[in-house]
């Protein structure tokens, strides 16, 4: 029986999904195994991994779950061969199904072609109805599958041509590995939106979504994909194709605040300092009189530290978190905030009772689990509980591969600060503020910060044709 997947918490946008290939190395699927291992965290709804033979034999496994669940010895030794991609994905409300699991992979006339692919294309639907107008019959409700059928209906000559061709139309955001035969393409939106990067392992090329998954497998960081930058690789040997049309630079600023593994660089910037900075700049910008701080685990524990740092409070692990919460301990009878909130975290009372305490998030979206939290810390015999988010208030949703609410469900969105504080029962709130975020990773960006301005950097352009936009969909 396979384990349940964990709890979400109705305070974080879910996690979007992972990619990681390997070219040229003698056991190429279980180096992809190991990456997506490393990757989990930006996917826990299924995982797949296609493996290429030195005959162009492509197989595929993939299902429902973690990567621990999906893959067993069995399923392992029926994949074979020296290239090999694979995928972890979050999927959209409604669409946990097998079919939509990733990568994708058909028959083709230049050989087997598999895709996996992270982010959200902002023209699936005009695309998808242009296609299925001219025939194409599609399996999934992926907008990945768009860029198959494009592949595979481009009328131009060659593989690498038809490649390009489907690249150039779409839009929006995409971090992708394909395969055609053995051969694999990886390839950047214009704009940058995910993160991807190219590392090397003795002879083998890997393309990763982070660098923690090189890390994993012993390899080198080589470099992050430019923007725009489309690769060929065949047998480890890297080459470049034809870049996208260029467009001003827009990494997604919520990869540094909550996505990424603070083990892991993007952007040229270590995680893990960039979540401190921004809990330094938070202390600044929301001094208070306090006795200990402490974080909402896992994500904000560099937050709380630089946080800690900063103001000269103690940091304490004074909240505890269940990591093998699964969905089938919720039973119907058992509904409600509180029961959820207790499942997953515990405060360690000896650490909070009668004292004034300042607990750290890296952001807030519906504020549901907030408040169960805060109610969780008055019962633990907080004198003052004092709430900090190491971001601004959250107050457009994504549509470049992040799945967020609407914004009517947006806690950031629908109230103001004061009334945010009112509702989740605190002696004070305070959020980072967007130019002390800014300043914080300064020389990095310039960033994609929509969910927080609404200023969205790619034409959302399904939405302007009065299609209902999904703000993910791979």
């Amino acid at each position: 029986m396979s384990r349940p997947l964990p709890i979400h918490d109705d305070d974080k946008p879910r996690d979007e999904c992972g990619v990681f290939a390997v070219s040229g190395a003698q056991e190429a699927p279980g180096l992809v195994f190991m990456g997506l291992y490393a990757l989990q965290h930006r996917g826990q709804e299924s995982a797949g991994i296609v493996a290429i033979d030195e005959e162009g034999q492509a197989r595929s496994h993939k299902g429902m779950g973690l990567v621990s669940d999906v893959f067993d010895d069995d399923a392992m030794a029926r994949l074979r061969g020296r290239t090999a991609l694979g995928h972890v994905r979050y999927s959209t409300s409604g669409s946990s199904e097998l079919r939509n699991a990733q990568p994708v992979l058909v028959d083709y006339r230049h050989g087997s072609l598999a895709l996996a692919h992270n982010g959200n294309l902002t023209n699936q639907h005009e695309l998808r109805d242009r296609l299925t107008s001219e025939g194409a019959i599609f399996q999934t409700d992926s907008d990945s599958e768009v860029v198959i059928h494009l592949i595979a209906r481009s009328r131009r000559d060659s593989e690498i041509a038809q490649v390009d061709d489907a690249l150039s139309q779409i839009q929006g955001a995409f971090s992708l590995v394909l395969s055609v035969g053995d051969t694999l393409y990886a390839a950047r939106d214009p704009r940058g939106f995910r993160p991807l990067v190219l590392g090397r392992m003795e002879g083998a090329a890997i393309i990763a979504s982070e660098t923690c998954a090189l890390d994993i497998i012993g390899a080198d960081y080589v470099r992050d994909l430019e923007p725009g930058e489309v690769l060929r690789i065949r047998n480890g040997t890297v080459e470049k194709m034809r870049p996208l049309p260029p467009a001003e630079p827009a990494p997604c600023l919520f990869e540094l605040v909550y996505f990424a593994r603070p083990d892991s660089r993007i952007w040229g910037c270590s995680v893990d300092r960039a979540r401190r900075a921004f809990g330094r700049q938070l202390a600044r910008e929301h001094p208070v009189e306090a006795d200990c701080v402490f974080a909402v685990p896992d994500s904000s524990n560099s937050a709380a530290l630089g946080y800690s740092e900063e103001s000269g409070l103690p940091f304490e692990l004074a909240l505890i978190r269940n990591h093998y919460v699964g969905r089938t301990f919720i039973h119907p009878t058992q509904s409600g905030r509180d029961f959820k909130v207790r499942v997953k975290y515990n405060p360690v009372r000896e650490l909070i009772e009668g004292r004034r305490v300042v607990i750290v998030d890296d952001s807030l979206v519906r504020g549901t689990t907030s408040r169960g939290l805060v109610s969780l810390l008055r019962e633990a015999g907080a004198k003052k509980i004092h709430f900090r988010i190491a971001s601004p208030p959250i107050r457009y949703p994504c549509y470049y591969g992040i799945d967020m609410p609407t914004r009517a469900e947006l806690i950031g969105a629908t109230k103001t600060v004061e009334e945010i504080g009112e509702h989740l029962g605190v002696d004070s709130l305070g959020y980072l503020s967007l130019e002390g975020m800014r300043s914080a990773v300064e020389g990095f960006g310039p960033f994609c910060e929509a969910c927080w301005t609404g200023d969205y950097k790619a034409p959302l352009l399904d939405r302007e044709a009065g299609y209902e936009m999904d703000s993910c969909a791979c």
